[in-house]
């Protein structure tokens, strides 16, 4: 099967082309900086793209039978106006320019498999969170609403359309898990805010499953949250981490703190919690590897 993958250089994107290489799959991937991605990944097939102001390039897409996409700025940042602009339109304006460019495709890839976030629900405290749950009304709400729909527009085409949101994924070289490491491995390490929110976490192995099973399943459309089964409070998940690296995890990180690093408004985010259990993949009989947050932080952190 030949995949056109976008956002193919970063954390997530690298993470599926290696598994789709190592099945046999043909990649192609879209970047900013086809060279510099040639060296790192050769095994690529890479094309420029600027994802918010043009289409990608027809050669690229020809001759795929899937689209992934991953494409989007980082939301870890403060969010400034202009960063709020940068992030929305690296989301929805890219992925409103990548339909663009399948709808001039003849053929056209069979399925489209677009990328969003938990983020899409707000903040929902202790309630379970299922797939059909309606959307929250923070900006990251906003935005996984918008870049939803864009990728939604690609039904009108005759295609599969499939919307994988995304929890925290776990790795110890990228995201949450990276950036907790260094304070807990001095002993530094504890709650956030109390740490009652819950975090919808997924093993970034059982991401790169998830995702590779929803390609490959010709019935699979629709929204399917990509997390574990078993979502466990920040608390939970502080003293799991400890326990693993045999650190103490005492230090509480008060609210202030998190808006003092990333602002009032994405301080507010990061400080709450959603309960999201991946319902529909349960019932179509996907089979977690890693479904207990301390397992998975084991498997991550002693291999």
């Amino acid at each position: 099967m030949r995949v056109l993958v976008t956002g193919a250089t970063g954390f997530l994107g690298s993470r599926l082309s290696d598994a789709l290489l190592e099945r046999g799959d043909e990649v192609v991937g879209l970047t900013r900086d086809p060279e510099r991605a040639r060296t790192a990944a050769p095994a690529v097939t890479w094309h420029g793209w600027n994802a918010s102001a043009e289409r990608p390039p027809a050669s690229a897409i020809e001759g795929a039978d899937v689209v992934v996409n991953l494409i989007g700025e980082s939301i870890d940042q403060r969010w400034t106006d202009d960063a709020k602009r940068r992030i929305r339109e690296s989301r929805e304006r890219a992925t409103k320019n990548l339909v663009d460019a399948l709808s001039a495709a003849d053929p056209r890839p069979r399925a489209l498999v677009s990328q969003s976030a938990v983020g899409y629900y707000g903040d929902r405290g202790d309630a379970i969170v299922e797939e059909s749950t309606p959307p929250g009304t923070t900006f990251d709400a906003g935005v996984c609403a918008a870049w939803e729909a864009a990728a939604r527009s690609a039904e009108d085409l005759g295609m599969r359309v499939a919307i994988v949101r995304s929890g925290l994924v776990l790795d110890p070289d990228a995201g949450l898990l990276k950036q907790l490491l260094p304070p807990f491995r001095l002993g530094l390490g504890g709650p956030i805010a109390g740490g009652r929110q819950y975090m919808p976490w997924i093993h970034v192995d059982d991401w790169v499953r998830l995702v590779l099973w929803v390609v490959d399943g010709e019935d699979r459309a629709g929204t399917y949250n990509g997390t574990a089964p078993n979502p466990v409070t920040n608390a939970e998940l502080s003293k799991a981490l400890g326990r693993v690296l045999r650190r103490p995890a005492i230090f509480p990180v008060p609210k202030l703190a998190m808006k003092a690093r990333f602002g009032s408004e994405l301080g507010e985010v990061v400080t709450g919690g959603q309960r999201v259990v991946p319902r529909r993949a349960l019932d179509g009989g996907f089979q977690f590897v890693h479904p207990e947050a301390e397992a998975a932080l084991r498997d991550l952190l002693e291999k």
